[in-house]
């Protein structure tokens, strides 16, 4: 227990360090963008790739990917039901801002740290669901009810999907891990080293790119989208829990 709660204050510490050093102008806030694409383009799929080689997936964690996509389903119904008086613009913005979850530059740090491989795998196989919602998905969901010419078209959403560096990486190792393929040695050596930094990166980045410049108006609306966020996650968290055969 001493270890995780070690382990959990080190990455709140280096989100801290990333916040002052940005107050000290040693990182702009144009930073974010660079160290954000070096997270999602580079290190995030190392670690990707590190954690799925020889390791044999049960084909039945696909399910995962299904969980995915419901839990943002069930969060962007969220929105919309909370919101069902007001305008349908703000239905709309409660729809986008209840669901997605950020993944790879957030929760993986800790999956990779806490849960090991096959946390990380299973990790990989939710977010495979989730970005379908993040990268087109629930913005198209959102832009009908508010009735915007926004909307997404199908080749549009697929090659948003497509253009994701991580969510190819995962897509490909799960055919790798499926016909049972070796990497070679030195790509691994390679993907290992890089990839042992990713946790590091997505908290540093995290830091820089906090802005706590927060008007006392708009304080109750994000304790309320907060609150019902992290309420239906836990509750989805034990019906999950408890109702699927997790060993």
């Amino acid at each position: 227990m001493i270890e995780v709660l070690t382990k959990a204050t080190v990455f709140i510490a280096i989100i801290v360090m990333g916040y002052l050093l940005k107050r000290k102008g040693f990182f702009k806030a144009s930073d974010f963008r660079i160290i954000s694409k070096i997270v999602l383009n580079i290190t995030l799929p190392c670690a990707v790739i590190s954690n799925f080689n020889n390791l044999k997936i049960d084909m039945s964690l696909l399910f995962l990917i299904f969980i995915g996509i419901i839990c943002n389903l069930v969060t962007v119904g969220a929105g919309y039901l909370v919101e069902l008086k007001k305008s349908d613009d703000e239905k709309a913005f409660n729809m986008i801002n209840f669901s997605g979850y950020n993944i790879g530059c957030f929760a993986m740090p800790y999956v990779q740290s806490f849960l090991g491989p096959i946390g990380v795998v299973a990790t990989c196989l939710f977010d495979a669901g989730n970005s379908l919602l993040c990268t087109g998905g629930t913005y198209s969901i959102a832009s009908a009810v508010a009735k915007t010419d926004g909307k997404t078209t199908l080749s549009s959403f697929i090659k948003k999907v497509f253009s994701s560096i991580p969510l190819n990486t995962y897509i490909i190792m799960l055919i790798v891990s499926y016909f049972n393929f070796q990497i070679p040695k030195p790509i691994i050596m390679f993907t290992d080293t890089v990839g042992a930094g990713n946790g590091f990166l997505a908290m540093l980045m995290v830091g820089v790119g906090l802005e706590l410049n927060l008007k006392r108006s708009q304080i109750g609306k994000i304790v309320q989208t907060l609150s019902i966020r992290y309420g239906i996650s836990i509750i989805m968290a034990f019906i999950f829990l408890y109702s699927c055969r997790f060993h």
